[in-house]
């Protein structure tokens, strides 16, 4: 059989676990964030998708 053609509908060997009980929210909701907030993460955001200086040699 050719390794391009397999059976999909085998059982994986190792299940994957369950999700992460973070990701379920069943309480409160987060609070928002403030404009003061909101313009740091902006700023952050910003600085990390800069490109790196490269230094002249």
């Amino acid at each position: 059989m050719s390794s391009t053609q397999r059976d999909v509908g085998h059982a994986l060997a190792y299940p994957e676990p369950p999700a992460s009980p973070l990701w379920h929210r069943h309480g409160a909701k987060s609070r928002p964030l403030t404009d003061a907030e909101k313009q740091r993460n902006r700023e952050l955001l910003a600085h990390a998708q800069r490109k790196p200086h490269t230094k002249a040699a």
